[in-house]
């Protein structure tokens, strides 16, 4: 962002001053001497206990990426991983850490360079404010007010005009400018020792993958657990009461009363209760796809499909579960909205994997088009559920059709 600070000033000179950047410029440098003189009121008890002060930088550091804000738009991100534990392993972790000394570095010339130039920046531009108000000072004051500039004495008011015009507002552009270089110089400064280096960056990136997988992994765990708490639990309760039911049924058979035929009602919803919890538990987790893998679970969408489909899904070997289940359930939404918006006749799903290890899945149908992924969740779902598993899905739908949704997903075989 202090490129940006120079673009603007090397652009227009008098878009630059009235724009906001002298004062984001001023407000960085003086919060910098604000920051710099704080620190150093924190800094002097830790000299009581020295093996702490390697770690003075940290908070500063934290600080500083959060001013930073003041000259960039975009936050920056901080080089450190996360720790757990208490302050010792803490502070035994962060000393071992290259940003922890990068930190310090920057807090050194925090509280010796830095506070040095801007205080004299800050003191420069106070001295343009005196020089753009000396007329007002010599109108109201005129006795207490004897001003030399060189061989030109101030004792008048249009004398004081003069000195403001032809000194103040030179030396006070003058100063903006050294104002924003400076702000922009140590914005550099802080951006080159306290962002994270391309070490840290491909490791925070690392552990973010690795944090993606293992919820990925856990949330296909636990739909699997419900399965199976279903599968066992519920379901098997509802078998036996159907069974009981009918055996109820049959001994009640030759009752006069209205007992057997409320026996057999009941029975009847048992069954439907039934069926609409294997429906749940196949929507949930298909039990082909656990122990056949991904084509035959295909195919066994496109037999309960009420549209005629044809399959072309050719793997050579399992994938990975969560690969599986995102591609099983793309497809199964996919024919879900084919069968309640598209109005077609005709289904066609195919898959292959490719040499680079990626599986490419399509679903096409004839039906009227017109899908369009802004105007509900469901199609923004399935492009959620695929970016997890850091795929790509991409959807051709014009008006009068044909439809097309077609997934990439990374994999490797097992």
């Amino acid at each position: 962002m202090a490129a940006s600070v120079w673009r603007a000033m090397a652009g227009s000179p008098v878009r630059f001053l009235v724009s906001t950047w002298p004062w984001r410029s001023l407000a960085y440098v003086g919060s910098t001497v604000a920051v710099s003189l704080g620190a150093w009121v924190a800094v002097v008890p830790l000299l009581l206990f020295p093996p702490s002060l390697p770690l003075i930088g940290v908070p500063i550091g934290a600080l500083e990426r959060h001013r930073l804000r003041l000259l960039a738009s975009d936050p920056l991100r901080g080089p450190h991983r996360p720790i757990s534990g208490g302050a010792l392993t803490w502070a035994r972790r962060r000393v071992r850490e290259a940003a922890t000394w990068r930190e310090l570095g920057y807090a050194a010339c925090l509280l010796s360079l830095l506070l040095v130039l801007d205080a004299g920046a800050l003191l420069a531009l106070f001295v343009c404010a005196v020089l753009l108000a000396l007329p007002l000072f010599v109108a109201t004051v005129p006795d207490l007010v004897q001003i030399q500039l060189g061989t030109w004495s101030v004792h008048t008011v249009p004398q004081a005009w003069a000195a403001a015009g032809l000194v103040g507002v030179p030396a006070t552009l003058l100063t903006l400018y050294g104002l924003a270089v400076l702000a922009g110089a140590q914005a550099g400064l802080a951006r080159w020792l306290l962002a994270p280096s391309s070490t840290e960056m491909n490791r925070q990136v690392d552990e973010l993958l690795q944090s993606r997988t293992r919820l990925v992994n856990a949330f296909e765990a636990e739909r699997r657990r419900i399965e199976r708490d279903l599968h066992d639990g519920a379901q098997q309760h509802l078998v036996l009461l159907t069974m009981n039911l009918g055996l109820a049924e049959v001994e009640l058979a030759g009752d006069s009363g209205r007992a057997g035929t409320l026996v057999g009602e009941a029975q009847q919803q048992a069954r439907m209760a039934l069926a609409a919890i294997r429906e749940q538990i196949r929507g949930i987790h298909p039990q082909v796809l656990t122990d056949f893998g991904l084509a035959e679970a295909v195919g066994e969408l496109a037999e309960r499909c009420p549209i005629p489909v044809e399959v072309d899904v050719v793997l050579p070997g399992r994938l990975p579960p969560a690969v599986e289940s995102t591609a099983y359930f793309v497809v199964s939404e996919a024919l879900t909205n084919v069968v309640r918006h598209a109005a077609a006749d005709h289904i066609r799903v195919s898959g292959v994997v490719a040499a680079n290890e990626r599986l490419t899945l399509t679903v096409v149908d004839d039906g009227q088009g017109g899908a369009d992924p802004s105007l509900g969740t469901g199609l923004r779902g399935l492009a959620d559920r695929v970016a997890v598993m850091d795929g790509t899905l991409q959807i051709s739908s014009p008006r009068g059709g044909p439809t097309t949704v077609r997934i990439d997903l990374p994999c490797r075989y097992e």
